[in-house]
């Protein structure tokens, strides 16, 4: 590992100590840490915390999750969505999604899209890409705002594509909302 040293005046500063620091703040904030038991635990002042992270802030807002499936065009929207800091992605293509079902046990798939659903109730907004009666169960599975954007009726059989552009207004005009 380089020793990443930098002189300031008469002082030489450790910069891979600074981006410790830092890994172990966000690290400890993810964890459900206050700013105040972070700073403690840091020994530095509560605003040095609440400044580094504003300082990294990519968006504020509300945790926005997107699903959609069957999809063609996946890795084109994953990128969206990673570009657009999307907190949670699971997009699938018609053979993914049989394999999903597939190969599992009855058990098995019931308790994973158990987990899915708890997972998404954490979110505050889901987008979701599907067919009109996907829509309309996942509205009523989720307390929570969903955006439904129908790719067609239901049964869907094959892959469909979603334009990423139209997928991007729709992420920016929820950030909009959020300003």
């Amino acid at each position: 590992m380089k020793l990443m040293l930098a002189r300031i005046g008469d002082k030489i500063i450790n910069r891979q100590k600074i981006v410790d620091a830092i890994d172990s703040m966000i690290l400890l904030r993810q964890q459900g840490m206050s700013q105040q038991e972070v700073a403690n635990r840091l020994g530095v002042d509560r605003t040095v915390v609440s400044r580094l992270e504003t300082l990294g802030e990519v968006r504020k807002g509300g945790k926005i999750a997107l699903v959609g499936f069957p999809i063609c065009n996946r890795d084109e929207l994953l990128m969206v969505a990673e570009e657009e800091g999307i907190d949670f992605v699971l997009l699938l293509s018609e053979k993914e999604r049989w394999s999903f079902v597939e190969e599992k046990s009855g058990a098995e798939l019931f308790n994973e899209i158990m987990q899915i659903v708890a997972r998404l109730r954490t979110y505050d907004t889901l987008i979701f890409i599907g067919s009109n009666m996907r829509i309309k169960l996942v509205e009523a599975l989720l307390d929570k705002e969903v955006i439904g954007i129908q790719i067609g009726e239901s049964p869907i059989a094959e892959d469909k594509y979603f334009d990423p552009q139209e997928l991007m207004n729709v992420i920016r005009h929820l950030k909009s909302r959020e300003a």
